[in-house]
């Protein structure tokens, strides 16, 4: 049986989203999100059958109320995440309102103004914080860490410097790297359930990336030698278990050097920001600090 085709609308909606004149590629990422979203939308007949037709129906109103309702409360995730569509996050919530107002525009549509505003994101630190978070790491790095403060330290030059996610940081591995430590490769991983593919970008490690990263490389590759070898960047520093108990309760001890966790990661930002006075820089969540890294550079 043949494929049915797209809704003409689609097409419509490409040459749109071509004609918004961004290059920031995380604003990119998240108008191909909102695409993929109505093409979803519009596959399981869940919007006016004007909007198949006309961009300006699908921009409008009464179409964004219904296709927002499905978007935010996960039915249109192409992939499931542990086996379900949750609800998007705040956070993926304001990109996608952001995304529709820049259609609009680009439709000749007025500014939409929705009954009920998303729920802003956690604050992210200023240019001021940032600054100062900087100056901080690399005094840190003229004198005495641990290998987990090694470890931190490197992490946080990398955000900064490339503005990872967590689970973009832990996929990183040393063929990543360049050679001589000055340009590192990131592969996208936006929220789950996107339909397109993740994308690489090779992008520039800072001075103080390149020092931060550097010293943690002699550490990581002590750690691997315990633990028979890894590819993976970031490593474990400590004795751990890999959570699953067998049938007497028992789990498998995991020696340090094991290919580092999202969880563990997480947990070594929060224990790294408390252990070396960071706080006051330092937000809470890493997807704080990530947010803010963006800002700064669309700014």
């Amino acid at each position: 049986m043949p494929t049915p085709a797209p809704p003409p609308v689609l097409a419509t909606l490409d040459t749109l989203i071509d004609t918004i004149s961004t290059t920031h590629a995380t604003r990119r990422r998240q108008l191909r999100m909102v695409r993929a979203e109505f093409a979803a939308a519009l596959d399981r007949d869940a919007l006016p059958v004007a909007a198949r037709r006309d961009v300006r129906r699908l921009l409008a109103d009464r179409t964004l109320a219904v296709y927002l309702r499905l978007a935010e409360s996960g039915q249109l995730r192409s992939r499931l995440l542990h086996g379900k569509r949750p609800p998007t996050s705040a956070a993926t919530n304001t990109a996608r309102h952001d995304c529709l107002q820049l259609l609009r525009v680009a439709a000749s549509l007025p500014p939409w103004r929705p009954a009920q505003e998303p729920v802003p994101p956690r604050p992210t630190p200023g240019d001021w914080e940032l600054a100062m978070l900087r100056r901080r790491l690399g005094e840190l790095l003229g004198g005495f860490l641990t290998p987990g403060q090694t470890r931190f330290t490197a992490m946080i030059a990398m955000v900064l410097d490339t503005e990872a996610r967590a689970g973009e940081l832990v996929a990183q591995r040393l063929t990543d790297l360049a050679p001589d430590t000055s340009r590192v490769r990131i592969v996208r991983r936006p929220q789950h359930g996107v339909s397109y593919e993740p994308e690489p970008e090779d992008l520039t490690l800072s001075p103080l990336g390149r020092i931060a990263v550097e010293r943690w490389l002699p550490v990581r590759e002590e750690l691997v030698a315990r633990a028979h070898g890894t590819s993976r960047l970031w490593v474990s520093v400590w004795l751990n278990h890999s959570g699953t108990p067998d049938a007497d309760g028992n789990t498998v001890q995991r020696p340090p050097g094991m290919p580092l966790e999202q969880s563990g990661l997480l947990r070594a930002y929060r224990t790294g920001r408390h252990g070396l006075g960071l706080d006051t820089v330092l937000p809470p969540k890493l997807e704080q600090l990530r947010r803010a890294v963006a800002g700064q550079r669309v700014d």
